[in-house]
């Protein structure tokens, strides 16, 4: 399991709006290739339908090739839909993998099934796929759900514990955390891993 940061960084309404679009091409591309993708942790952008930041974690034999084909600075070609005659037409975001966490013992996290919540249509609602995990040691909480089974949302749970106790041991390093904040700064504005153009957002490279 792999966790992959899509960002708009410090960039304006149209980055956020690129933020979002790129998220659901990735779903499609994620789909295609046979890899489990879960939204894991999101910051809402200023107007609605738009993303700042979203953190998803990717699963499966395709993850890895799928992460690397984002990494890296993505560029949207397209006139600003919330300015007219805007001279601007090219916004940028960025992607980062972030190297996986080590795996915790299982007897250190306690498992709650819970009956999900929010939506995701019928399935969601009806079933009690949803996970509660805490940390004992630490008291890191966090709650998992999804369509997929308990022991999907278990495995990502603990990741995602992984992940928040390995941020606290470096958040006064160079860390996993630093860098995750330092993300938010550095989106580069040339070079593009990715090219998208139009309203639709479709794929050019």
């Amino acid at each position: 399991m792999m966790l992959l940061q899509l960002s708009a960084a410090q960039g304006p309404d149209e980055c956020c709006l690129a933020v979002s679009k790129a998220l659901e091409v990735l779903r499609k591309e994620a789909a295609r290739a046979g890899v489990a993708l879960s939204v894991t942790e999101e910051e809402r952008g200023p107007r609605d339908g738009t993303l700042r930041s979203v953190l998803v974690s990717l699963d499966g034999e395709g993850a890895p090739p799928l992460a690397q084909r984002w990494c890296g600075t993505l560029q949207w070609i397209c006139e600003s839909p919330y300015r007219q005659r805007y001279p601007r037409k090219n916004w940028f975001i960025g992607a980062a993998l972030f190297a996986p966490v080590r795996e915790l013992p299982a007897g250190d996290i306690r498992f709650e099934a819970l009956r999900a919540s929010g939506p995701g249509g019928q399935h969601v609602n009806k079933t009690d796929s949803a996970i509660r995990a805490t940390h004992v040691a630490s008291g890191i909480s966090v709650k998992v759900q999804s369509e997929r089974s308990q022991h999907a949302n278990k495995k990502l749970a603990t990741l995602l514990i992984a992940h928040k106790l390995e941020a606290q041991r470096e958040a006064h390093s160079a860390g996993q955390k630093a860098q995750r904040r330092l993300f938010h700064h550095q989106i580069a504005r040339g070079n593009p891993t990715r090219c998208f153009k139009g309203i639709d957002f479709t794929p050019v490279k």
